[in-house]
This record gives structure tokens, sequence and C-alpha cells, in this order.
């Protein structure tokens, strides 16, 4: 009898035993993980601070080069200067697109509510003449109605852009894009190669191109279907082999 007894008190000091080695090991993983994240933390803290005002630097001197190509503009009348100017200004328009998509992604990092009432038919034609200074051999037809949306603009922009450097690149025996906004919908198709039905169940995987001679990492469009599932938009393909594609946005009514 005194032999179990000893043998139970045995057990219960070796489960003590256990439990407060456990509770010494769950402690000290916690002390240590917090040593080693603290200072990760108020590192990120630092770069995001540095990026802001790294971002603030640089409005300035865009604002000022917009501001005095305007004023050279004026004393212009030569051609070739004026064509020159002109790079010059869609160079800055390019910079100040990075300068807004930085800005962009640090609201997004830090949580910040980047959701705004968007014009989108103004949207749309702001993107097709930043594109129209890239392509200026397309002819863009476009269809817009007033279409007012609650959603992130600088993601959109991008899709937007995604959708038509894609229908431009595939319409190298075609030079017009149509574009149509109207019942919340954005049409935008092309007349370029087209695709078969295998094509169009590839076209969201990462790093997929239909014409290998493309330039580009072919991650555009699985960007814009992340982007419009996350943002409750429905994208939808209609394509044929030698007829082109229509790309559909589906926006909810705000």
């Amino acid at each position: 009898m005194f032999y179990y007894l000893l043998v139970i008190i045995k057990t219960d000091n070796i489960l003590l035993l256990s439990i407060v080695i456990v509770c010494f090991v769950v402690l000290s993983a916690i002390f240590i993980s917090k040593l080693a994240i603290d200072p990760l933390q108020e590192h990120i803290k630092n770069l995001q601070d540095l990026s802001k005002e790294t971002l603030h630097e640089l409005n300035l001197p865009i604002s000022t080069i917009k501001t005095n190509i305007q004023m050279i503009k004026k004393k212009l009348s030569n051609e070739k200067e004026l064509k020159r100017l002109q790079r010059i200004e869609n160079a800055c328009e390019m910079l100040e697109q990075r300068y807004n998509e930085l800005d962009y992604m640090i609201k997004k990092q830090t949580k910040q509510d980047i959701k705004e009432d968007i014009d989108l038919a103004k949207l749309v034609q702001s993107r097709i003449n930043f594109l129209n200074s890239i392509y200026p051999h397309m002819k863009f037809n476009l269809e817009l109605k007033n279409t007012i949306i609650h959603g992130d603009k600088i993601g959109l922009s991008k899709v937007i852009d995604n959708v038509i450097d894609n229908g431009v690149k595939y319409s190298q025996n075609s030079n017009k894009i149509d574009i149509k906004l109207s019942n919340y919908t954005l049409h935008i198709q092309d007349f370029g190669c087209g695709m078969d039905e295998v094509e169009l169940l590839q076209i969201f995987d990462n790093y997929y191109q239909s014409n290998k001679n493309m330039q580009g990492f072919g991650i555009g469009l699985s960007m814009v279907k992340r982007f419009c599932d996350t943002n409750d938009i429905q994208l939808n393909f209609k394509s044929k082999k030698d007829f082109g594609t229509t790309v559909l946005l589906k926006f909810k009514e705000s």
C-alpha cells in the first residue's frame, strides 16, 4: 500500500514538474519572440515614415516640372521643340503615376481607407489620354455614360491600363479599340488575334502568355482577376480566334 502511495506521489511530482517546464519554455519563447519582433516592427515603422517623407519630397519637383512645361509650351511654336517637350511631359506623367502607386501601396500596408467615390467615365477618359501618349497609332473609340461608383481608384486605374495595354499588344493587325460604359458595365473590345477556348482557360495563370514573342511577364491578367475578386467586380472575357477579345467589367451600383 505504501509502495503504491509513493508511486502516486512521484507521478504527481513528475506531472507538476512537467507543467512547470512547459510553462517556462512557453514564457521564454514569448519573451524571446518579443525581443525579436519589437525591433522589426520599429524598423518597419521607420521605413514607412521614410517612404512617406520621400514621397512628400518627390511631389514638389513633379509639380515644378509640370508647371514649367505648361509655361514653356505657351512660348514655343516650333513643331520639333513641341514634340520634344511633349516627350518630357509624358515622362513626367509616368513619374507622377509611379508616385501615386507608391502612395497607394503605403496606404494599403498601413490599412488606410483607400476607397472613394469615382466618376468612372472621367477615370476611363484620363487613362485613355495617358495611353494615347504611349500608343499614338491606336484609335480609341469611346462611348462613356456618366457612372459613379465607390471603390479603389488607383487599383482600378491599373486594371484598366492592363486590360487596354493587353488589347493593344495583341492587336498587331488592327489599330482600334472600342470602349463603352453603360449600365455599370465597362466593355473593352479589341480586334486583334483573339483566343480559342483552351487559351481562355489559361489567361489568369501567372506568367501565361498566349504569344511568347510578346514583351512582359504575363502577370497582368492574374493581377486584374485578384483585384476584381477582392472588390466585387464581375470580370468576363469573350474571345474568338482571329476576331478579337472583349473584356467586361461589371460594377456594383452605388
